[in-house]
Formats: C-alpha cells, structure tokens, sequence
C-alpha cells in the first residue's frame, strides 16, 4: 500500500480533487483508497532523518522533470514499483486534470511505525492534493502516494442522533481481543426480537461510515433502516483502525474484509434485543463482491443486500474504470493516461503470473498475493453456492460498478425466486441521487442515500 496511489478516497479519504485524479490514478476509482494505509508495510527506522527536506528535494525534482533523481531517491522496492518512466507519465498528467500548479503548503512530518512520514499540501488550480511520504532511517523513500486533499467540510464524527428518534446508538467492539474493532449499534427503540444488518465496506480503509468526502452512505443507511426498526452495525475497517496488523505483507481479501464480517456478524447476534435467525449482510461495491463468502464463513446468515457489487474480477475492473475514467472529461486519452492504463495493464499480467513472487508489489503497490487472493473470487458463483434469498441493487449513474456487473448478477439469478432486482435510473455508486452522466465530482457534493432505496432495503428485510 505505499506506492504512487491517486486516489478517490472516501477519506478512502475523499477529498476535493477525487473527481480529476482518480482519472490520471495507478489506482483504480473502485478501489477507493487502499493505498491510505501507508504504514502498514513500513520498515523499522534506524536513525532520525530529515523526512521534511527529502520530501521537498522529490518533489523539486519532479517539478524540474528530474525522475531518474527522483528514483534515485527510492528504496529498491519502490524503485522497482515506480521507475522513472512510470513518475514521468504520472506527474506530467497532473496539469491536463487538475490545472496549473499553483504553490505548496507547509509541509507537516510525524513519525509513525518507525518511519517518518510527510505531507506536503499541492495546491492547483482546480483541486488541492496532498503528496504524502514515508521515509526509513537511511534516508530513502519507502512509500509515496498522491491524493486528494481532506475536504474541509466532512464533518470528524456522525451528528448525533436526534434525542426523539425512534432508535439509540451506542458504541460496541467487534472481537473480544485487542484487535478488535471500533463499532456503533443502531438500535430501535422498544422490545426485540429487531432484525439486523452488518454493513460491509468497499476496498480500502474506511471509516464506520464509509465516509467519502462530506457523504457519509453507511450513516444514512443506518439509520434509515434503525429508523424503520432494523437494527444495524457499522464498523471500522481492519485497514484504517489498525494497519499494523497487514505489516507482513502476507495478506489476502478474507484477511482484509471477510473474516471481519464474520465476526461482525457474530457480534450482533449475541446482543440482546436482537433476532439471532434474522442477521442479513448488506454489502456495498467489493463488500457486496465477497457477502456471499461471508455469508458462507459465517453460516448464521439470513440474507445478502448487495449495494453496486461487482460480478467480475477487481483485476479486469482496475483497467477498464481508467480506460473509463481517462475519457470522462474530454472524450479523449492523453498519452500519459495511455502510458498510466499501459502500466496497470502490465502490472495485473505481474500479478496473474504464476512466477511472480506472492510478496511482489503490484497493481497500487499491494502484494501479488492480496490481488491473487481477490482474482480468485467468483462472487456470482458463491453466490449460488450459499443459496440465500438476496436483494441486487444498482444505481444506473454508477460509473465504478457499471452494466457489465448489474447483467452480471440478473443473467445468474433472474429465474431464481429468492433473488430480487432494483435498479435506480438517478443513482450513483454511493445510492445518491443526480442528473446527467455520473461524474467523480459528485462524490464531494453533500448528499445522502436514497432515501427510496433504504425503503425498498427495509421492506425486503421485513418480508424474510
């Protein structure tokens, strides 16, 4: 997770210039952020160094068109993951999106997981971004993304729930041991036996709310649904309430995503007022992917909401979103865009090669072993496998999770009297409503979850 990542952070950071670098991004717009767990691979630190200067003397480097210094700047791994030519095609399309380079901020250094980490804020004409550092005693550079900058305006912490609402919030762990993780019940008010949901995330690592920008989807689910007497737990992902369990490198999609759930699951059945016979999983985007091999871990599971799941493989998804994404301002693809997709292409045949190494980096700098382990989900087929009734939602605006996957799912369960479809002609792909073409840009203009769909969710559940 350390190397060049331009991402679309919901965080997984969201932020104001998602919209334009996600286009130009190694990293993929489904893939919201995973590349913002940069201390989970971090090497221990010999030696206090200059972490403030070393990022500035890069990031002059670049400017000036000076890559191979830049790769000279890099630690063996990096400089393998990220050659000269790669920076070159990466900075150099920055401008075409995000218009000119208008200044840097302070930069601002912290030492975390034995490394120095640095931010330096970069100010452009139509975004802010944040180039982002980690730095190891010898002085190289370990890790480098660039994203978009926090946006001001999302709020640090749900509102608080209104004090003549019909449910309650309270905080709860999800595992009994010291890595558990950071959860919040919504829980209807008055007598159980209530049916539940755990909401699963998409990739990277999100919050409780799965905050993107100043949209907070799994809030307004939550407690559209509490509100409607379903009971609902959200919780932190592994990756961004604790990293430091992913430090060996050796991790698949079950590690990151799956066996959470699981517990997840687990947790909510145990709590009293609860329907332990009645615990669904709504999963949205690479959630909704892997609810039926939760379901399936777990089997304690009613039922599956899948919120704009894929039904494809991550790998294939990667290169066609940018090939999307590269297109989705002027119609057209620059040559550093074409040399951006060219690279992703190269790195998923890395990946998919069965002589390369499971500890390599790859596409967005994550293991060959992570991508091997998500590649080798079918979800449509465990899908079938698990045999639960589900409920298929699809936002027709969704430009990351598009037709190719909503037919996907229809062509595999249309006859199939448990499985129910719904498709919003308005919606995009976090279930907020819009007109036109979808666009990235509106994942950083305040809005909230249909309101419809979270009906249509509660109806489904009730009738189980």
């Amino acid at each position: 997770m350390l190397h060049i990542v331009h991402m679309i952070e919901r965080r997984y950071g969201p932020a104001r210039g998602r919209q334009l670098v996600g286009r130009i991004a190694i990293a993929s717009l489904l893939l919201l952020a995973l590349g913002a767990g940069l201390a989970m691979s971090l090497p221990a630190r010999a030696q206090a160094v200059d972490g403030k200067a070393i990022a500035i003397r890069a990031l002059d480097h670049m400017d000036a068109g000076e890559y191979a210094q830049v790769e000279a700047m890099f630690d063996a791994d990096m400089a393998k993951a990220v050659p000269a030519d790669k920076l070159k095609a990466v900075w150099e399309s920055l401008p075409a999106q995000v218009g000119k380079a208008t200044g840097r901020g302070d930069a601002q250094t912290m030492e975390q997981a034995g490394s120095t980490l640095v931010q330096v804020p970069l100010h452009f004409e139509k975004a802010e971004l944040m180039a982002k550092f980690a730095i190891e005693g010898g002085g190289k550079i370990v890790g480098f993304m660039i994203q978009p900058a926090q946006a001001a305006a999302a709020p640090a912490s749900a509102p608080p729930v209104a004090e003549d609402a019909s449910f309650s919030e309270r905080e709860v762990m999800v595992g009994g041991d010291d890595r558990a993780l950071p959860a919040t019940l919504a829980l209807p008010k008055g007598d159980g036996s209530f049916p539940a949901v755990v909401l699963v995330h998409g990739s990277g690592p999100h919050d409780r709310d799965e905050t993107i920008g100043p949209n907070k989807p799994f809030l307004d689910i939550a407690r559209g649904l509490a509100a409607q007497g379903i009971a609902v737990l959200r919780y932190e992902k592994r990756s961004k309430a604790r990293p430091q369990d992913f430090a060996s490198g050796m991790f698949g999609v079950d590690e990151e995503t799956t066996n959470d759930a699981v517990q997840a699951v687990a947790t909510l059945r145990g709590i009293d007022g609860i329907d332990p016979k009645r615990v669904f999983v709504l999963g949205h985007s690479q959630g909704g992917m892997m609810a039926p091999r939760i379901a399936a871990v777990s089997g304690h599971v009613a039922g599956l909401v899948l919120l704009a799941a894929p039904a494809r493989s991550l790998l294939d998804i990667v290169i066609e979103q940018n090939r999307r994404l590269a297109v989705l301002d002027d119609g057209k693809t620059s040559d550093a865009e074409r040399d951006a997709i060219t690279a992703i292409i190269q790195q998923v045949r890395i990946t998919r090669d069965a002589a390369t190494d499971p500890a390599t980096k790859t596409v967005m700098g994550l293991p060959a072993g992570y991508w091997r382990s998500i590649d080798s989900v079918d979800p449509v087929a465990e899908a079938k496998s698990v045999g639960l009734p589900m409920l298929v939602l699809q936002g027709a605006r969704d430009i990351q999770v598009v037709d190719a996957d909503w037919q996907g799912w229809r062509g595999a369960f249309h006859a199939d009297p448990k499985v129910s479809f719904k498709l919003y002609e308005t919606l995009n792909h976090l279930a907020m409503p819009g007109e036109g073409d979808g666009t990235l840009a509106e994942y950083q203009q305040p809005n909230h979850v249909d309101a419809t769909l979270i009906d249509d969710v509660a109806a489904w559940i009730k009738a189980r």
